[in-house]
């Protein structure tokens, strides 16, 4: 794919970057580079090679699923602030938090 200077200018004008001439042709320069790599990696043949997740062989260390911190729930929700309107019930609800409606 051909670029030029131009297209690098639209480029840059769609993404609000402010190029000079110079670095026009500099960007130019690169992108032309970068893309003949592309074009040469995608004429490569991978048919039958398996794709990878990890460029090494490298296994993930697991640990035990295991429960180390215990539910907090009640504790957290018995100090939970009051529903005002003169109540002095706590904002909460079968195990969920009261909030104001905020939407009508």
């Amino acid at each position: 794919m051909a670029l030029s200077i131009e297209d690098i200018k639209k480029i840059a004008h769609l993404a609000r970057i402010e190029v000079s001439e110079s670095d026009a042709a500099a960007t130019l320069t690169k992108l032309t580079g970068i893309l003949g790599l592309i074009e040469q990696m995608q004429a490569v043949d991978t048919k039958g090679i398996a794709p990878m997740s990890h460029s090494q062989d490298v296994v993930q260390r697991l640990r035990e699923d295991v429960v180390t911190k215990t539910n907090q729930r009640e504790a957290f929700q018995k100090v939970a602030p009051v529903l005002g309107n003169g109540s002095t019930d706590q904002a909460v609800d079968s195990g969920l938090y009261l909030v104001p409606k905020v939407i009508e």
